[in-house]
């Protein structure tokens, strides 16, 4: 599994569900959450309400056309969804237009699963600067792929959800992360947890306090009745 699949969220917009079934089912072995969506009307009503790390949009939709998804996308205020174009091979017009409107990648039909895996993996690394699956956050070092964080050679004894919560509003820096879209993401679908529970507010509490016994942490911020944020 890429260390940087953990937890990532994909939305499938691609009316062929035999198709839409075989990237699910390839993507979720590889740690990806997914959620799917047919039809132009139904993709616009999840983006509307949901962020995703992930869009893969088929343009040929049977109730529009996707570059109008696309488009409503990028009108939408502080969204950072990396988009990655499904196409036939000879619409060659509709990559460009594509490309053009600001997606990250494009993919003609048919398409090997390991060639989509692929585009993600570089997407992910090229958009969040991963360097020797490492990030410097405020003087911490992240190591993904050994899930740990140091601070001057020190090893922060950091429990498997806080490393998660931490690596997560590292890459969403700068961003408002709501709580319920950070709950999603680090527990998975746990819709049943009673929606005033803190749980979430204790761990974030927890890792303040471990990070603070190495230097000062406001730019951990806790968004009030929002969520949290880092800052850099």
């Amino acid at each position: 599994m890429f260390v940087d699949s953990l937890k990532m969220k994909v939305l499938i917009i691609e009316d062929e569900r035999s198709l839409a079934f075989e990237i699910a089912e390839f993507l979720s072995k590889e740690g990806y959450l997914i959620e799917h969506a047919w039809k132009k009307a139904s993709a616009e009503e999840k983006i509307l309400v949901n962020t995703y790390d992930f869009i893969l949009l088929d343009l040929g939709l049977p109730d529009g056309n996707g570059l109008d998804l696309l488009r409503t996308l990028k009108d939408l205020p502080q969204r950072d969804d990396s988009v990655i174009i499904l196409t036939a091979r000879d619409a060659i017009d509709d990559r460009v237009k594509g490309l053009e409107g600001g997606a990250d990648d494009y993919l003609p039909k048919p398409f090997a699963l390991t060639e989509l895996l692929a585009r993600m993996h570089a997407i992910t690394r090229r958009k969040h600067r991963l360097e020797k699956n490492q990030i410097k956050l405020h003087g911490f070092i992240l190591d993904i792929e050994n899930r740990t964080v140091c601070f001057n050679n020190e090893r922060l004894n950091l429990t498997n959800k806080e490393f998660e919560i931490l690596y997560y509003l590292t890459l969403n820096k700068n961003r408002v992360i709501p709580r319920t879209s950070l709950t999603e993401h680090v527990w998975g679908d746990i819709l049943e947890i009673n929606s005033d529970s803190n749980f979430v507010n204790v761990h974030i509490k927890n890792l303040r306090k471990k990070l603070a016994q190495h230097t000062e942490v406001e730019w951990l911020e806790t968004v009030r009745s929002i969520g949290y944020r880092i800052t850099l």
